[in-house]
């Protein structure tokens, strides 16, 4: 059985059980043969843009006998992928703004359930979330191996939203113990700040999340 990190434990944990799911940059494929070898999901489609890792996850599909349940795409994105073959849609390891570019590519993107894994500039992949009438349901935060990251999933709703930097940066979080995290985004914060742009509500909120979270 094939067993996840704890970054993609997460990012598995916020796809909807029976859902179709589209892994979007696979790697390896190891989140859709996880979550079809526990019957969480009804099918998948792994794709990635270079054909390196893709020929990993066909031979990893091949040897968990799973070619019935999971289609190995090459793909930009999800410009190769039927909107009727997929429920929910995972990009996770890449950075925020590639995110949002492969996001906006795609022309049925509103019908779909997103899990969102940036592994850089967060903020930017739920600026476009705002943008574009998502909501963010559940933003994470995983410690994996000594390094920390953000983990979310959102809905279309339609409704306009306006966001704050707080909104960009610190979107639904709700659990502030990975002190890590926390201190290289206030250490980037404060570097932006020297450079002489204005973060210091944003730095003062999440002092505050921060000394709330201790007491």
């Amino acid at each position: 059985m094939q067993k996840l990190s704890l970054r993609l434990t997460a990012c598995a944990e916020l796809v909807r059980k029976g859902s179709r799911l589209a892994d979007i940059g696979c790697d390896h494929g190891f989140v859709p043969v996880y979550l079809c070898e526990n019957g969480l999901i009804k099918s998948a489609v792994a794709s990635d843009i270079n054909e390196g890792p893709l020929s990993s996850c066909r031979f990893l599909v091949k040897s968990c006998g799973l070619e019935n349940k999971i289609k190995c795409v090459l793909s930009n994105g999800l410009e190769n992928i039927n909107e009727d073959e997929i429920d929910d849609i995972l990009i996770a390891g890449m950075g925020g703004e590639l995110i949002a570019d492969i996001l906006s590519a795609c022309p049925y993107i509103k019908k779909k359930h997103l899990v969102l894994n940036p592994m850089t500039h967060p903020e930017l992949a739920r600026k476009w979330l705002f943008e574009n009438g998502f909501e963010i349901i559940n933003d994470v935060i995983v410690n994996d191996s000594g390094h920390s990251y953000s983990v979310f999933d959102a809905e279309y709703t339609g409704a306009a939203k306006s966001y704050s930097l707080v909104d960009l940066f610190l979107g639904g979080i709700k659990e502030y113990s990975d002190k890590n995290y926390f201190d290289r985004l206030l250490k980037y914060l404060n570097n932006k700040q020297k450079g002489g742009e204005d973060y210091s509500s944003l730095i003062s909120e999440i002092e505050e999340r921060l000394k709330n979270d201790n007491c």
